[in-house]
């Protein structure tokens, strides 16, 4: 299986920790986006152009994080679960895993880019973002405040999800005055299937940053 990916991106880490915690072997395939000659050698491949995409063989390929992760659920069934067999659990971690994407990662993505000058200043759209991570900070720290993880004791999907666009929260969204929410990052930062994707990422996140001169 060959992954193609950029560890700058929230979803190609959720893809990658999902693999990590597995231990599922694949072939990384790391995608330029920064310039057209790289990003059109990916369209030739992809041509949505987005990451991360899973080549699972000659004749199947899988979009979208989420989808490959339920991939590896299916295709790999004896390695350590990320959604439940119980259909009420695995309802929750499906729940919180598009919550994360749609009302954390993208808002946090959407501040980061304007202070990053990658989008153009649109008060209206960092508000609104703005509201949807505060909402969801304020759900997290209720939740964390009595377990470990999104979904309760065991790491999930739902982790996999929430825990890449954290690490530009602290940039564009910080977090330090929800405790439980800072508690869950610290922890998360200690576990092996984060450390080696957030390993990849910091580099070429200092590397981008120094370009764009964050503060």
């Amino acid at each position: 299986m060959k992954l193609y990916y950029n560890p700058l991106s929230t979803y190609s880490q959720k893809a990658m920790i999902a693999f990590n915690e597995k231990g599922i072997a694949y072939e990384p395939a790391l995608v330029d986006l920064g310039s057209p000659e790289g990003r059109a050698a990916y369209q030739a491949i992809n041509p949505i152009g987005k990451v991360p995409f899973l080549a699972a063989s000659d004749d199947w390929v899988v979009p979208e994080s989420t989808i490959i992760i339920e991939y590896l659920e299916d295709r790999f069934p004896e390695t350590p679960r990320l959604i439940p067999v119980e259909k009420e659990a695995a309802r929750q971690v499906r729940f919180m895993d598009r919550t994360a994407d749609l009302y954390f990662n993208e808002p946090v993505l959407e501040l980061l880019f304007q202070h990053i000058g990658f989008r153009p200043k649109n008060a209206e759209a960092a508000e609104r973002a703005r509201r949807y991570v505060d909402v969801t900070y304020a759900y997290w720290d209720k939740r964390l405040a009595s377990q470990p993880w999104l979904c309760g004791e065991k790491f999930t999907m739902a982790d996999c999800a929430a825990i890449p666009p954290l690490f530009y929260a602290q940039i564009a969204a910080p977090f330090a005055q929800h405790p439980n929410v800072a508690a869950y990052f610290a922890r998360a930062q200690q576990r092996p299937s984060y450390a080696k994707v957030k390993a990849e990422c910091e580099p070429a996140w200092q590397a981008m940053a120094a370009k764009a001169k964050v503060a």
